[in-house]
C-alpha cells in the first residue's frame, strides 16, 4: 500500500471514529432526556393517583356530613328526653371512623369572633350584650376540615 492509501485510509477511520462519537453522545443525551422525562411523568401521575384519592375522600365524607348533623340533632332532643345512648355511640363510631380518615370538627365557642375564613353566617339577630354585636352568637352546623383544608364551613348565627 502506497503512502497516500495509507493516510487515506486512517482519514476515513478517524472520519468513522468522529461520526461514531458524535453518535454516542447523541443516543447519550436522548437516553437521558428519556429518562428526565419518565421520572417526571412518574412523579405527575403518583401526584394527581394521590390528588384523586384525597377529592374521592372529600366527596364521600362531604356527603357523611349531613348524617353527624342529624346525628347531632337527634342527641340534643335525646338529652332532653334521656333516650340518647343510642344515637351517641353510633354518632360517636362514625365521627372516630372519619377522624382517622383526616376529618376534623371545626370547634367554636359563643361570642368567638366572627371569621368569614371560618364561618358561614347565615342569620343575624338582635342582642342585648354589646359585647356579642358581630360575633357568633350561635352554632347552626359544625364546619370540618379535612387534612387542614376546609370541606364545610361552619353555619353561625351572629349577633347585631
Amino acid at each position: 500500500m502506497t503512502k497516500k492509501k495509507k493516510i487515506a485510509k486512517k482519514k476515513s477511520e478517524e472520519k468513522k471514529i468522529n461520526e461514531l462519537e458524535t453518535q454516542l453522545v447523541e443516543s447519550n443525551e436522548k437516553y437521558l432526556r428519556l429518562l428526565a422525562e419518565w421520572e417526571n411523568y412518574r412523579k405527575r401521575t403518583t401526584k394527581e393517583k394521590s390528588k384523586s384519592i384525597e377529592y374521592g375522600k372529600e366527596l364521600i365524607i362531604s356527603k357523611v356530613l349531613s348524617i353527624l348533623d342529624d346525628f347531632d340533632r337527634a342527641q340534643k332532643a335525646g338529652e332532653k328526653n334521656e333516650k340518647g345512648d343510642g344515637f351517641l355511640l353510633i354518632n360517636q363510631k362514625l365521627f372516630d371512623i372519619l377522624q382517622k380518615e383526616g376529618l376534623k370538627k371545626i370547634s367554636i365557642l359563643p361570642g368567638e369572633e366572627f371569621d368569614v375564613n371560618l364561618h358561614e353566617a347565615i342569620s343575624q339577630i338582635p342582642t342585648e350584650k354589646k359585647e356579642l354585636k358581630g360575633k357568633v352568637v350561635e352554632e347552626i352546623e359544625a364546619g370540618y376540615l379535612l387534612n387542614e383544608k376546609i370541606i364545610r364551613f361552619t353555619k353561625v348565627v351572629i349577633g347585631k
